[in-house]
This record gives structure tokens, C-alpha cells and sequence, in this order.
């Protein structure tokens, strides 16, 4: 049988300037199982295909039909599976490198509309001052009602340099507001680091790339020099962080975790998509000839007092960590609870330089927690006070999106407030509060602060 390269996503959804990362495996096609076909529905599908054929007001070509029918399929099933014609999946796969054009919009659809669901950092969208939440009813002169979301990405793509303005519904705005933007080569850097003060390490993953994990373990062996010895504690910042790799997803976890500790499974209706990935370097190094990048790490890394912090914009590959971390009590989880998306998208290539996006599995926490349309919870919940009081229509996730997967193992969770602290934010009702600096590690970056808190409230008990 040929061989088909099968894609399996962890990210969030559709971005302008694809930042879609993949998860590369080759198998072998199955054979088609025998299935009888629906012929009184294929009848009433040839019979208005050939009315639109012959009545419609203008010539319309076969292409353009069948592929708005696949599209109509796709897309009627969830909010993240679809159909990718040739540019779409050529921009998925060079997304993998961190590298792409566009403004830099995490984008969904709700009703007719572009919903952005995160502005992706340091990007166009990000300086501009695009927020989550944010309705996209404008393209330069063209509605967006009407458009696919595939057709308003591709309208937001251009050559680097050309302008592009959004018209957009921002909650509690009283008038459209509009942004001018000029299209850029997307440049993201997955991990960022820094030395905050003396034995307590910040570090950033902006969204999990083909040498997430690699990179961070350089980071965290520069960390190390740097302060000359082991680390008191560690905050990582998954914060508005949609997603990726899911290779990057675990490798990120197996640096904190026991070697053999499991990181996430798979459950779905074939045995391709039933997966249990440990903290083991055959399910975090995508060649099985490449050098571990974790064996050079010091011991300490794995013991280090850990927070990682977490918000409604941390989806899928971010929530796969933070729920490893919970579950394995590595990490003391911070934040607001994140976005939800518990299901994993298989991209399975037609042969002509297209493909399907399809779900094809939910993914579960080592511990059996399905976090699809529920998010992980913090252990500590710590709002920003640039957000705080808002109302709670602003935070997009996934139980927002039209068609989303239900939770098929909600009963057997605990309640959201289950033994969870909760630290309040500054912010009081009716006082305008300034957002935080974009500065990377900003001083005024509360949730950080509450972080380093309670990292140096830990060393004290610890060395008592």
C-alpha cells in the first residue's frame, strides 16, 4: 500500500498568516471499509448539483462546486475541521517553522463574523492593540458577512509591506473601530527566558514550534549558568499560548517530568487515533536518530520549584502541559482557566496538494480529565487587572464556538471551585485599569509577581 502522511494538530484554529503547527507521522493508508452508500441522499446530491449546473444564474464549474460541498461538510461537523485547498496547506506546513506571512490573528467564526480569538505576540495585530474577543466585520471595503473563514484568511495574507484596514466590534465600544495594519513576515520566537533576580527563572513559550523543546532546554541551561547554580523556582508562561506541535507539547513536559511519566493519550473511533505519549524521547524527538536535547539538562530542572501560569488564550499543546504538570503534582497551576480544546485534528492529504482537516480524537491528562469545552482549572486563580470585571463574553473559548465537541467525561470531573485558591486581583469595579506592559517579564506584570510570591513563600517553608 502507498504511504500517506498523516498530520495530527493540538492547535487552537485558523490564523491570518498561518501559525498552524503540525505533527508529522507516516503510516500506511488503510483499506476503505465496506460501507453501504446513502443513495437516496447521493440522488438528491446529484439532482442539485445538475439543477445549479443548469439553472443557476451564472456558469458555475464543477470544481467550485464539489469543493464548496466538501466545505460544507467539513465544516457543518466541528468548529476546527475543514478543507484545505493547495495555498492553505502549503501555508499549514511552512508554519511549522515559525515563520509566515500575515498579521499575526489566532481567528474562528461565530455567526457570519471573524472572531479573534488571540492576537499572536509581537505581530502586526499585537502593537496594533488587536484583543481577544474582538469581532472582524470589515476587510479593507469588504464585508465579512458571507465570506468562509478560509476567504477572509486569505484576505488578510498579502505581500509584507501592503496595508490592510479592520473594521471591528470590540465589547463595550459604543462604534465600529478601525485598524490599519501593514502585512509583515511573521517571525515568532517560541521560547523566551530571563534571569528575573537571583535564583528565579522566568520563561515564555509563545506557541510550540518544530524546536519548542529543544530550545528550551538551552534556555534553561543558559538560565542555569547564568545564575551560577540551581534555581530556586521557575515560572512558565503559557499564557495566551493556542498551541502546536504536539511533539513540542510533550517534550516541554518531559523536561519537568520522571522519564517514562505519561503526558497525554488519545482516544477516537480507530486505532490510529488511540495514542498514549510519555516522557520519553521517541515520543518528543520527531527523528529517532536525533540527539535527546533533555540529556544535558541538570538533574535540578526536574525537581525545581515549578508555577506555570495559564489564561483563556492557552489552548490545546498549553493545556496537554498544564494538565500534565497538575496531574503528575509537578507544578502549581496559576491563572484563569484556558480555552478548552480537548480534540485533536488529523490532516489527511488528497493527492492533488490538498488535504481535509478532520477531529478525529479527544485527548486526555494523564489523570483521564477530558478538558474539551471545560479548560483546565488553576489551582490558584489570579486574574490580570486589565481584564479583571470585564464581562465574561470577552473571554472566547471553546464551549463559545458553534458545533464544538461536548465533554464526554464531564461527570466524572471535579467541580471547577474543587479546592482552588483564589487571589484577587487590585483592580476594583468602575476603575479603569491600564493593560500590562508588552515588555517581556514587566515588572507590572501582576500575575508574574503573584508567581515569584509564591515561589519565594515555597523556599522559605522548604528550607524550614
Amino acid at each position: 500500500m502507498r504511504l500517506l502522511e498523516k498530520i495530527g494538530l493540538v492547535s487552537l484554529g485558523l490564523v491570518a498568516g498561518v501559525s498552524l503547527s503540525l505533527h508529522f507521522a507516516a503510516v500506511a493508508e488503510k483499506e476503505t471499509l465496506a460501507t453501504s452508500l446513502p443513495v437516496e441522499e447521493l440522488r438528491a446530491f446529484s439532482e442539485v448539483f445538475g439543477r445549479i449546473k443548469s439553472d443557476y444564474v451564472e456558469p458555475v464549474t464543477d470544481k467550485k462546486l464539489i469543493t464548496e460541498a466538501i466545505n460544507g461538510m467539513l465544516n457543518g461537523l466541528d468548529p476546527h475541521s475543514a478543507y484545505l485547498d493547495t495555498e492553505s496547506f502549503k501555508e499549514l506546513q511552512v508554519g511549522t517553522q515559525g515563520e509566515f506571512g500575515g498579521l499575526g490573528i489566532e481567528v474562528g467564526m461565530e455567526d457570519g463574523l471573524v472572531k479573534v480569538i488571540s492576537p499572536i505576540e509581537d505581530t502586526p495585530a499585537y502593537h496594533a492593540g488587536i484583543k481577544s474577543g474582538d469581532l472582524i466585520i470589515k476587510l479593507d471595503d469588504t464585508l465579512v458577512k458571507g465570506l468562509t473563514l478560509n476567504d477572509a484568511v486569505k484576505r488578510m495574507r498579502g505581500k509584507p509591506g501592503s496595508k490592510i484596514v479592520l473594521t471591528i466590534i470590540r465589547k463595550d465600544e459604543p462604534k465600529p473601530l478601525t485598524f490599519t495594519l501593514a502585512r509583515a513576515i511573521i517571525k515568532v520566537q517560541s521560547v523566551k527566558s530571563k534571569l528575573v533576580e537571583p535564583g528565579y527563572a522566568f520563561v515564555r513559550i509563545t506557541q510550540f514550534q518544530e524546536h519548542t523543546g529543544e530550545n528550551l532546554a538551552t534556555a534553561l541551561e543558559n538560565i542555569v549558568k547564568q545564575n551560577q547554580g540551581a534555581l530556586k523556582g521557575l515560572v512558565l508562561d503559557l499564557r495566551n499560548d493556542p498551541g502546536g506541535l504536539l511533539t513540542g507539547a510533550v517534550g516541554v513536559s518531559a523536561t519537568f517530568l520522571s522519564k517514562d511519566a505519561l503526558v497525554v493519550y488519545t482516544e477516537g473511533r480507530t486505532e490510529d487515533a488511540k495514542m498514549r505519549l510519555t516522557a520519553t524521547p521517541e515520543n518528543y524527538l520527531r527523528s529517532s536518530g536525533k540527539e535527546d536535547y533533555l540529556k544535558k539538562l541538570p538533574d535540578s530542572i526536574k525537581s525545581v520549584p515549578l508555577v506555570v501560569l495559564v489564561n483563556g488564550g492557552s489552548a490545546s499543546a498549553s493545556e496537554i502541559v498544564a494538565g500534565a504538570l497538575q496531574d503528575h503534582k509537578r507544578a502549581v497551576i496559576m491563572g484563569t482557566q484556558t480555552f478548552g480544546k480537548g480534540s485533536v485534528q488529523t490532516v489527511l492529504p488528497l493527492g492533488n496538494n490538498t488535504a481535509i482537516k478532520l477531529t478525529t480524537a479527544r485527548y486526555y491528562t494523564p489523570g483521564g480529565r477530558s478538558i474539551q469545552a471545560k479548560g483546565i482549572v488553576p489551582d490558584i486563580l489570579v486574574e490580570d487587572p486589565a481584564t479583571a470585571g470585564q464581562d465574561s463574553a470577552f473571554h472566547l473559548r471553546e464551549a463559545d464556538l458553534n458545533k464544538h465537541l461536548t465533554n464526554n467525561r464531564s461527570s466524572d470531573e471535579k467541580p471547577d471551585t474543587a479546592d482552588k485558591n483564589t487571589t484577587p486581583s487590585p483592580a476594583t469595579k468602575g476603575e479603569a485599569t491600564k493593560p500590562n506592559s508588552t515588555e517581556f517579564g514587566a515588572k507590572n506584570d501582576y500575575q508574574l509577581n503573584q508567581a515569584l510570591n509564591l515561589l519565594k513563600g515555597m523556599q522559605i517553608l522548604q528550607s524550614k
